[in-house]
């Protein structure tokens, strides 16, 4: 008998692809050997660790060798503060990645459909065919989420909507009346996650209250993480705020120690750290500014953005530009795996990684 590890797989796996992260630069430098490589793929804060966060993380290091705190009681009790909720009712990971699979497992099974728009974070389909559920791909609308169409998709059978706003990778945002009109209308047995990992990017005016909303909705989960405004995404830290009996019921299932003591503190110090909150936003803002001029000089359709990055249509032969600009030495992401062929998506870096790429492509153009 020939031993078949694929057959013993449970279905959902067996044809899945692994999500393909950014390129590191280590993995350039090896492939290319050149030095001095710009990072434009991963949607990471260019400025770096705080020296705040530095500072405590220098002060935790000499307490590893004890086990993390398993339920994270003050980086709970400083999210509860900031935000106005209840310890009980946020449940913490490794990075929003970890809670929004974890929210998965708990509550979807094989029985179940969940409903996600097309260009939609990879993340979403996957763990959703990990668990054998039915994924809905609603077809977008301006790149975005239809939210009327994903109104129409529901059936008896939806167990978990996801909305990404800003979405990733087109980085098109829901206003606060879109998202209100749309949770209003979807059943209680229905499961909304608000997967808001660029919210600090949002200008404030213009911010949804969907952290307040979680009290008058008992089916609305809201998803944060501390790897992009905050500048922790090494450390991986993210955390979820449900109703509490949603929170219960993912604890029970959730790795005891599924943030390490660096990540818990560097999470409580950065939740506090606002001048480096607001200098992460000012150098986006002005990065944005820079990119969104070279698309607009050379003519190059781009997806207004939200987010921290820009995803531009640079045409029919994306894959090969992108081989072009790691030739370069710089690394964007290609996104044909979103159903976006022709378009590559350049995350804000600081003003001179973003005028390296500008050179780039204009030496390629």
């Amino acid at each position: 008998m020939t031993f078949n590890a694929t057959e013993l797989a449970n279905l959902g796996i067996r044809n899945l692809s692994p999500y393909q992260a950014g390129k590191p630069i280590e993995e350039v430098e090896r492939e290319l050997g050149i030095k001095n490589i710009v990072k434009l793929a991963s949607n990471e804060n260019p400025l770096g660790l705080s020296p705040r966060v530095k500072e405590a993380l220098t002060a935790t290091l000499a307490g590893l060798a004890r086990y993390p705190d398993a339920n994270g009681f003050y980086l709970k009790a400083k999210i509860a503060e900031k935000f106005g909720v209840r310890a009980n009712q946020i449940t913490l990971g490794n990075g929003s990645n970890d809670v929004l699979e974890l929210l998965a497992r708990t509550f979807v099974s094989d029985e179940h459909e969940v409903i996600y728009s097309q260009h939609a974070f990879v993340v979403y389909p996957l763990v959703t065919q990990a668990l054998g559920a039915k994924g809905i791909a609603v077809p977008a609308k301006d790149y975005g989420h239809d939210l009327d169409a994903m109104l129409a998709a529901i059936t008896p059978r939806t167990r978990m909507i996801f909305i990404a706003n800003p979405n990733n990778p087109t980085g098109t945002f829901l206003t606060s009346e879109q998202l209100a009109a749309f949770i209003a209308k979807v059943p209680e047995n229905v499961l909304v996650v608000l997967d808001e990992a660029y919210y600090e990017y949002v200008p404030e005016s213009q911010r949804a209250p969907s952290i307040d909303w979680v009290q008058r909705y008992p089916n609305l989960v809201v998803s944060r993480t501390f790897s992009k405004a905050y500048g922790l995404a090494g450390l991986r830290a993210g955390f979820m705020v449900t109703h509490p009996d949603l929170a219960d019921l993912m604890n029970r299932v959730r790795q005891p120690f599924n943030m390490n003591s660096l990540s818990l503190r560097a999470a409580e110090v950065a939740l506090d750290d606002i001048a480096y909150l607001n200098e992460s936003v000012a150098v986006n803002d002005a990065g944005m500014a820079q990119l969104v001029a070279f698309c607009e000089k050379h003519e190059l359709p781009y997806i207004p953005s939200y987010g921290n990055f820009l995803t531009i249509e640079v045409g029919s032969d994306a894959a090969g530009l992108y081989q072009k600009l790691l030739q370069h030495g710089v690394i964007v992401r290609p996104v044909a795996g979103y159903e976006l062929p022709r378009h590559l998506r350049v995350s804000i870096g600081l003003k001179h990684e973003n005028q390296a790429f500008i050179d780039a492509m204009e030496a390629i153009l």
